[in-house]
């Protein structure tokens, strides 16, 4: 089936990794949608191939004919009432029920679908329950729940897991309920996704430096990971919990916890402590900025040798080995050594876009469509396995 072109559709299209990943592998594009207007116009701009809206809105007969079927879909909450109603109804009106409903109708050979990894233990596993069970009933096999990958294993610097369910129409020569995919053969190959020849003090550096004020609370968690970094572990750092008048009652354990061991190492430390703190004016920094949760280690010992990432939980470091997980929001990680954010350009790297690809000009959009997106070398090294998949059962597709 490998020299066989196939032809796919692309639902929830985003900038089109699928797209590309099933493109590279020598397959054909039928038909694409997704409601973002501006993912469209980068896919369309970038693959020359129209978007259509609304998957919900567009009659199914109308979409072409496809022997793959890709969606990232949304992950919504599905119903648990009407336990005697069947799967069906627990999914209606959930975009997952209007896949079902394409794949009912258009009855393709095979299914690629992504989510978040919690998928597989949301609402304590009746969500992928019913999602395989609704696919099963439909006529294909499914692939098991484990099957959650990460750019990481193939040499990318990002740690995301991903869950994705693979799906194959089931026929006389095809007659298992799953699919046991083995991912054993990864090839690891590191990959440069930093761009070091971006020049400091350049027209690119400075738009993506960070700001005056970022440097100045850095510099200040800097030398508190250096006075401190062996008298606190495993716990963020919280300055208004040193001194802490609020309430207890009613608070959850975890936050009783954080107020605890903050206590402790403040009145182990106050007159250190104290002198940081006036030193930088702390309690004059933002909310955020007062959180610090360090996730480098104890061989690590600046913030300036991390990665960076400013969330409205708190500033957070990591080991510079693997980027923080791109997301929707925007929460750009900082590269300490260079002092300066991820570039889009960077971004895309992260997701194994190619350096060509056309990134949306306006970075605010281009960050959340390259958070949203599928990773292309993962979707393209899992698409060759269930494209080509064979078991006993199984001689040929």
């Amino acid at each position: 089936m490998s020299n066989t072109k196939l032809k796919f559709i692309d639902l929830f299209s985003g900038i089109g990794g699928f797209h590309y990943a099933l493109k590279e592998l020598g397959h054909e594009w039928v038909f694409a949608s997704d409601i973002d207007k501006y993912a469209k116009d980068v896919y369309e701009k970038n693959h020359h191939s129209k978007v259509d809206g609304d998957i919900t809105k567009i009659n199914i007969a109308d979409i072409p004919n496809h022997d793959i079927l890709c969606a990232g879909f949304p992950c919504q909450p599905f119903s648990n009432a009407g336990h005697k109603m069947g799967f069906e109804d627990k999914t209606r009106g959930t975009l997952f029920h209007t896949i079902v409903e394409i794949l009912k109708f258009h009855k393709p050979k095979y299914i690629f679908l992504e989510n978040v990894k919690h998928l597989a233990k949301h609402d304590r596993g009746n969500t992928y329950k019913i999602i395989k069970e609704s696919l099963e009933n439909i006529g294909y096999a499914i692939s098991d729940n484990s099957l959650i990958l990460s750019p990481h294993r193939f040499g990318i610097p990002q740690r995301r897991e991903r869950i994705y369910i693979l799906g194959i129409l089931k026929d006389d020569k095809f007659t298992d309920n799953f699919l046991d995919i083995d991912t054993s053969d990864i090839t690891y190959t590191e990959k440069n996704i930093i761009d070091e020849n971006i020049i400091e003090g350049s027209d690119l550096y400075l738009k993506y430096k960070i700001s005056d004020e970022e440097e100045r609370v850095l510099n200040a968690w800097d030398e508190f990971i250096k006075k401190f970094q062996n008298k606190f572990s495993g716990f963020p750092i919280y300055v208004d919990f040193f001194e802490y008048s609020g309430p207890r009652v009613g608070l959850q354990k975890w936050k009783l916890d954080y107020i605890h061991k903050n206590e402790n190492f403040y009145n182990q430390n106050k007159k250190e402590i104290g002198v940081w703190i006036n030193k930088y004016n702390v309690k004059d920094f933002s909310i955020r900025d007062r959180k610090f949760e360090w996730q480098a280690g104890k061989d690590i010992h600046s913030v300036w040798d991390t990665f960076i990432q400013y969330r409205q939980s708190g500033i957070r470091c990591k080991k510079p080995t693997y980027f923080p997980t791109l997301v929707a929001m925007v929460q750009t990680p900082i590269i300490g050594r260079l002092k300066r954010r991820l570039t889009p350009r960077e971004a895309s790297r992260l997701q194994s876009f190619p350096d060509d690809f056309e990134l949306d000009p306006v970075d605010r959009r281009a960050y959340k469509q390259f958070g949203n997106s599928v990773n292309v070398d993962v979707v393209k090294y899992l698409a060759n396995k269930l494209l080509n998949y064979k078991n006993e059962k199984q001689n040929s597709i």
